[in-house]
């Protein structure tokens, strides 16, 4: 069954070579509440010239104007269109201004579905829209984005690159044996089967590590590429950069 997706246009601002759409999209699948994004679409997008396009998942306490003031931009300029969701208690989503911390397993595990499922209406908007070329669209993920990120490619082929930013193999713990059956960021790079992964990570980064991030890489087959920034957790504007670069080669 096809879903409608409604979407609600709330501002749209020039940029250098393009400009900014803030919207609200939802479909039957998420339910009645609109999903906050922003997509970032160049001048020369159209329906005679299709766009690619990539979708932008955050990390954890964090939201959608971290990717599309970094990577969004950084894209833009390479006349790639791109998609930033707010997650589920993330951003304008934040019940209060609180950390986003789930009440226990069973809504850790359900917002963790419903993010899957936004995820998908993210690329299904893409592939949607006139100016877009729905064959070239990418998935960019930070940190817990990532680990998103990795799962819908894996489970989505109209995902035809993948950039795997701050994230990695899930940590060594107890925790992991519950973790591993609903994500494995491991069997997720392998399932790309062909499609192209970029890994880009910090050499100091403490929270996903660098044996984490090695461990994903060495996962993955063919073709695959990964870099290094003299960073922590936080990467440089350099790695968006490097990571706009890699998409347009690829898409």
């Amino acid at each position: 069954m096809t879903l409608k997706i409604h979407q609600r246009v709330l501002q749209e601002t020039r940029l250098p070579g393009g400009r900014r759409l803030d919207l609200e999209i939802r479909d039957g699948a998420t339910g009645d509440a609109p999903v906050p994004a922003v997509l970032l679409l160049p001048d020369a997008a159209g329906a005679e010239r299709k766009a690619p396009a990539a979708l932008l998942l955050h990390g954890y306490s964090a939201d959608k104007e971290m990717m599309v003031g970094t990577v969004g931009r950084a894209l833009l300029q390479r006349g790639i269109a791109s998609l930033a969701l707010d997650l589920p208690m993330h951003g304008a989503r934040r019940p209060g201004g609180a950390r986003p911390i789930p009440d226990g397993a069973m809504e850790l595990i359900r917002n963790w579905r419903l993010a899957l499922l936004e995820g998908n209406l993210g690329l299904s908007y893409l592939g949607a829209r006139a100016e877009l070329d729905r064959g070239r669209l990418a998935a960019v993920g930070y940190s817990l984005g990532s680990f998103l990120s990795g799962t819908l490619a894996a489970q989505d082929r109209r995902v035809r690159a993948l950039v795997v930013a701050a994230g990695g193999d899930l940590p060594p713990g107890p925790l992991t044996a519950f973790a591993r059956p609903i994500v494995d960021p491991l069997s997720n790079v392998r399932a790309l089967a062909g499609r192209p992964l970029l890994v880009v990570a910090g050499r100091r980064d403490r929270t996903v590590t660098p044996a984490q991030a090695e461990a994903l890489y060495a996962a993955a087959g063919e073709p695959k590429e990964i870099r290094w920034y003299d960073s922590g957790h936080i990467l440089p504007q350099a790695a968006a950069a490097d990571v706009a670069e890699w998409l347009a080669r690829r898409l």
